[in-house]
């Protein structure tokens, strides 16, 4: 799975109590702001072998008015110089909100043998449970997973899985480059994107956690966010940023042109900026 979305226009303000929320604050109150472009998805067997006839891939490319929604310039430039026609979003775009209400009732969402496969994906999930729920995102971040396990119950976030892989680092091209795949289609189109993180998923597991991941430890996990970890009966936040489950406080002074999506830049030359105080 993977999705396409306008950047980041909104930045939070007030104490953190680690840059994992700090994080998830930023992607909660752009998520919030912000409409999905596209959600691009793979269908694939335990084996990762594709089901037999002539489609693998979807892409659905949704309602988006580049005069009317909000959006980050060097965002809709990296999309448009991907291919992306906004003019047909605009007029031919998928009804976010009927695509919801089918979503539901075709058996991939709420389903424990469903697995997700996907690459740094807060914001991915962020869009898709907006989609689901028609609601804004919870103000914490706890509420969010839960929500998250209700809809999605099992999934594979390819980023965190990278951190238990030596030598592997980087974006999903990157990584493909690095495990020799070859993409089919163009790069920050979702289509292309969900299949080639699918692919990258199954050459890992069978490179590098002998075709078994311990669900234990990977499943659930979104990298970049925190998530409630168990190690020798002691609780501790592991946030995928490599701090060793230590606690930390974080005031929010994170540098503005870090990326928070290795394969998403953010800089926002031509948005408005929007601090929202999170309570």
């Amino acid at each position: 799975m993977d999705t396409e979305f306008p950047g980041v226009v909104a930045r939070p303000i007030g104490e953190f109590r680690s840059s994992a929320d700090y994080q998830y604050q930023l992607l909660r109150c752009n998520v919030d702001l912000l409409r999905i472009i596209q959600l691009g998805l793979t269908f694939l067997d335990e084996n990762g072998k594709p089901p037999s006839g002539q489609y693998t891939t979807w892409q659905f490319n949704f309602k988006f008015n580049l005069s009317e929604d909000m959006y980050a310039q060097d965002s809709i430039d990296l999309l448009q110089n991907s291919g992306i026609q906004f003019k047909k979003h605009e007029e031919e775009g998928i009804d976010p909100f009927e695509f919801a209400e089918l979503l539901m009732i075709s058996g991939v969402v709420l389903m424990d043998e469903v697995k997700w496969l996907s690459f740094h994906s807060g914001y991915d999930f962020g869009y898709l449970l907006k989609l689901l729920t028609d609601q804004n995102l919870p103000q914490s971040e706890n509420d969010f997973f839960d929500i998250l396990r209700l809809y999605f119950p099992t999934i594979y976030d390819v980023k965190y899985l990278m951190k238990s892989c030596k030598n592997l680092k980087g974006g999903l091209q990157e990584l493909a480059d690095q495990l020799e795949l070859q993409r089919v289609g163009p790069q920050h189109q979702a289509g292309s994107d969900s299949l080639l993180t699918g692919m990258a998923f199954f050459k890992m597991r069978e490179m590098f956690f002998e075709d078994n991941i311990d669900d234990a430890k990977y499943c659930g996990h979104l990298y970049g966010l925190d998530t409630l970890c168990t190690s020798n009966g002691n609780n501790y936040l592991d946030n995928g940023g490599g701090n060793n489950g230590s606690p930390s406080s974080w005031n929010g002074q994170l540098d503005s042109k870090k990326p928070i999506d290795d394969h998403r830049p953010i800089e926002l030359k031509n948005a408005t900026t929007i601090l929202f105080k999170i309570p």
